[in-house]
């Protein structure tokens, strides 16, 4: 099956790291073993950590290894194997000599924690295991000339642990680039149907109501109104719900129709993707208001403004206005439309929604800050 974990290479890589340091802790074993206390008890160990390095290997390759329990196991085998120098070794070899299972081979410890979970993970891994040596050893030594062992164990998490973060991200980049490839696509797909079928049957309508004229005509206009109210739909520009900021002139865009007028920028608006999406429901309940209530002819016109440390969308319409005290009749009857779907939006937002309304027509102002 094959591996969807974006570390997975990196997962891999470390396998083979871990394989060439068990060589040398085994070259270090032949070499080093017969000076020992209890050379006995250090093969016994080394068999250990020989079984250990098989079973972090197999796990981490197969993927069931890839969690927090496995990788603390990991460190806890380590540390333990570097305590358990102090049963085999006497203290003169210790204070001469690295411990059993060997720097390098302890080092997996720090690559596991390091992938998983990051540079934080892996420094901290490497932190664990330098604490535990120096408590083996009796001393800490910040003598990094002579040795470096804290200093490469820090590198190691923190370079380990960018790559898996970086490679985490480039993954979560391509998955989204693939979404929007292919939503693109079938808006496209869906535009040349919708093109070639329901906006030229209402365009032949329109035309043929026309050409009868009487009470076919109204027939006309409401086709012809629906014909280009489509056309908007398919040749506007998509949002895209998984970037961090979307145009929310689109959005609005499509609100445009007979009796509605959208004065828009020519540069994008732009804003993170649940602010552009509260938004723009805030500015279609107002839409909705006015189509409900400005009365019969009454026009309803959207003006967008970015004001970079701010973006403010006016919504204006000619009708007759909200009588005095209806709003709060409103509120009493339960009906909170206002209240909730636009102003309640706009404070969660951190924005603010003043309404000004006349006998001359009503007018939303909508404000919403930048971070």
């Amino acid at each position: 099956m094959p591996d969807r974990d974006p570390c997975g290479p990196l997962w891999r890589a470390a396998q083979v790291f871990r394989l060439l340091s068990f060589g040398y802790a085994a070259g270090f074993a032949v070499v080093s073993y017969a000076e020992l206390a209890r050379p006995w008890l250090a093969w016994l160990l080394f068999g250990l950590l020989s079984v250990w390095t098989l079973a972090c290997a197999a796990a981490y390759l197969q993927g069931f290894g890839r969690r927090v329990v496995w990788v603390l196991a990991e460190l806890a085998v380590v540390c333990v194997l570097i305590v358990s120098t102090a049963a085999v070794a006497t203290d003169q070899w210790i204070a001469d000599n690295q411990s059993l299972p060997t720097t390098l081979w302890a080092t997996n410890a720090t690559i596991s924690a390091a992938i998983l979970r990051g540079p934080v993970w892996g420094m901290l891994a490497g932190i664990v295991m330098m604490a535990v040596y120096a408590g083996l050893k009796g001393s800490v030594s910040f003598d990094f000339a002579r040795n470096a062992t804290l200093v490469i164990e820090l590198a190691v998490g923190l370079a380990v642990g960018m790559a898996a973060q970086t490679a985490r991200r480039a993954h979560t980049e391509l998955e989204r680039a693939v979404r929007l490839s292919a939503a693109v696509a079938e808006r496209e797909r869906l535009a040349r149907q919708v093109h070639d079928g329901v906006i030229q049957v209402l365009a032949l309508v329109a035309k043929r109501g026309r050409e009868i004229g009487g009470p076919t005509a109204e027939l006309a206009d409401l086709a012809s109104a629906q014909e280009r109210a489509l056309r908007r739909l398919v040749s506007s520009e998509s949002v895209d719900a998984g970037t961090e900021a979307v145009d929310i002139r689109a959005a609005i865009r499509r609100r445009a129709g007979d009796s509605v007028v959208v004065s828009l920028p020519a540069t994008p608006v732009l804003l993170a993707t649940e602010v552009a999406a509260e938004l723009t429901a805030a500015v279609d309940n107002a839409l909705d208001n006015a189509a409900a209530h400005a009365g019969p002819g009454a026009c309803a016109y959207v003006l967008v403004e970015d004001l970079d440390d701010a973006v403010t969308v006016t919504v204006r319409d000619d009708g007759a206005g909200i009588a005095p005290g209806r709003l709060e009749e409103a509120v009493s009857e339960g009906r909170v439309g206002i209240s909730k779907s636009i102003v309640g939006r706009l404070q969660a937002l951190s924005g603010t929604a003043t309404l000004t309304t006349d006998s001359a027509g009503t007018e939303w102002e909508l404000t919403v800050p930048r971070d």
